[in-house]
């Protein structure tokens, strides 16, 4: 990341950091993917191919603490982030959270104001202070991300990003690797053409049908169970789970054929 400042948490990942598992050592799930079976690789991109994620996380931690102040409820944790909130779509997200502290608002609309006290107000103010890092601050890819684009670039496989997030384009761009991707599937095609979110399958295989690849013949990349239950459910013929804090157990049991702690290990 490029001058971090303010508040917020860094997009830069650290071993100290408490928000990061210490990754496995790189190659120890090496030469379990033979990409030749596959035509196409589908990526989650928050803490798959950037460490956003760790700003989407401080982004949710700082809403909700400020939400939650003097209403009686316990801390928003860590926890409530991979459990209610991780891969969702942003509004979805609000409101499973809410219904885990039994706290009714009214949805209000996407239009609503940030300062709203309603689902959709309460997602926009998130996403106030998520763009404000990301232009303050950018955002660098996880190295061992690039070496496996850069192979799969190589090899002639074609890849999609397929995102909750309606900041994909913008995360791509302030990350130099949008022209990687051949399809963005992200939280606003998702509302524009009605595809549920995950953990439906709808968007992954929406990115695998605008790449014209068949769902068994690609391979879906995702940190959040959510996501491995997508395409777990959409039938696609390699679910990889990157470890980045869910758990190795969690993303498992969701339905990951493989997991890793950086996506380097997946290179032969």
């Amino acid at each position: 990341m490029r001058g971090a400042s303010g508040t917020a948490k860094s997009p830069r990942a650290s071993r100290a950091d408490p928000w990061v598992r210490a990754p496995r050592a790189a190659g120890s799930y090496a030469g379990q993917v033979d990409w030749i079976r596959y035509d196409a690789a589908l990526f989650d991109l928050d803490g798959v191919l950037t460490p956003t994620a760790l700003v989407h996380m401080a982004a949710w931690a700082e809403t909700f603490d400020a939400f939650l102040a003097g209403r009686g409820q316990p801390a928003y944790t860590e926890q409530d982030y991979y459990d209610h909130v991780d891969g969702r779509p942003r509004y979805e997200g609000v409101a499973t959270f809410l219904a885990s502290r039994g706290i009714e608002l009214p949805y209000g609309d996407p239009s609503d104001p940030p300062e709203a006290d309603t689902v959709c107000g309460i997602g926009n103010r998130k996403n106030v202070a998520v763009n404000e890092v990301l232009d303050r601050d950018g955002v660098d890819p996880y190295p061992g991300s690039l070496r496996l684009l850069d192979h799969l670039g190589d090899a002639g496989i074609r890849m999609a990003v397929v995102s909750s997030s309606a900041n994909a384009p913008h995360v791509l761009k302030v990350s130099g690797i949008a022209d990687r991707f051949e399809v963005v599937v992200d939280g606003a095609v998702a509302a524009r053409d009605g595809l549920p979110g995950k953990p439906e399958p709808d968007t992954f295989l929406a990115a695998a049908d605008r790449l014209g690849v068949a769902a068994d013949r690609a391979v879906v990349l995702e940190d959040a169970t959510s996501g491995v239950r997508a395409g777990k459910a959409g039938g696609f013929g390699l679910v990889v789970g990157v470890d980045r804090g869910a758990g190795p157990q969690a993303l498992s049991a969701a339905g990951a054929d493989v997991v890793v702690a950086d996506l380097a290990e997946l290179l032969p």
